[in-house]
């Protein structure tokens, strides 16, 4: 059984290799949660009603696609748990097609779902060059190693320095110019998501103890 429901959570995956940055052109009251509307066409062109997307990190499943743009609900637990209760009209945010069958694995695997919320701690800019540091919920650290794997704000980052609050990552220009991770300043919140394969050791771990 637990195999079982490890591969049904592994049904719907992404790499973290952000496709594109779209943007929020509406955000709507929706019963106890809102509806967020985005401009994408790269996604748009070939997205159908059902579909998963990992927004900035979440994966949120395509209700419409229209001239508006690509709609999508995020309900209560969704905005108390990660950075969607606070995104703006305007703001830019990243966007990843779930994996097909045959797709290159280029990143990790991610879930887009989110396990907690950061806080950057420092940014240092050298040239074109960027290494943050975030602060992450103490319940993470066991899965946050050097040279690991981590999600952040939806994308696909390689650990470099660990310490007892949280966790470094030396940014690449590529990375700063196509997605919003180039706009983090001190004290923004991000979504975090922690390698599955570095859950699944730690948890095969304590039943063996």
């Amino acid at each position: 059984m637990l195999i079982s429901l490890h591969i049904m959570e592994l049904l719907v995956l992404f790499t973290g290799l952000v496709e594109t940055a779209g943007t929020i052109t509406a955000i709507h009251p929706d019963g106890p949660g809102i509806r967020l509307i985005i401009q994408s066409s790269l996604i748009a062109n070939d997205a159908q009603v059902g579909d998963s997307v990992c927004v900035s990190g979440c994966c949120l499943t395509v209700v419409q696609n229209d001239d508006e743009g690509l709609h999508f609900q995020a309900g209560e637990e969704t905005l108390r748990l990660t950075t969607l209760g606070r995104y703006e009209s305007g703001q830019r945010i990243n966007l990843e097609r779930s994996l097909r069958v045959g797709d290159r694995m280029g990143g990790h695997f991610v879930t887009g779902h989110v396990d907690g919320l950061g806080t950057v701690r420092s940014r240092e800019d050298n040239l074109e060059w960027s290494k943050f540091w975030f602060d992450a919920p103490r319940k993470l650290l066991p899965f946050i190693a050097s040279k690991g794997s981590i999600t952040v704000d939806g994308v696909s980052l390689t650990i470099v320095d660990v310490d007892d609050n949280g966790f470094s990552v030396a940014l690449i220009p590529h990375t700063l110019t196509s997605t919003t991770l180039g706009q983090q300043v001190l004290g923004d919140r991000i979504n975090l998501e922690t390698d599955i394969l570095a859950k699944y050791v730690t948890q095969s771990r304590q039943f063996d103890e």
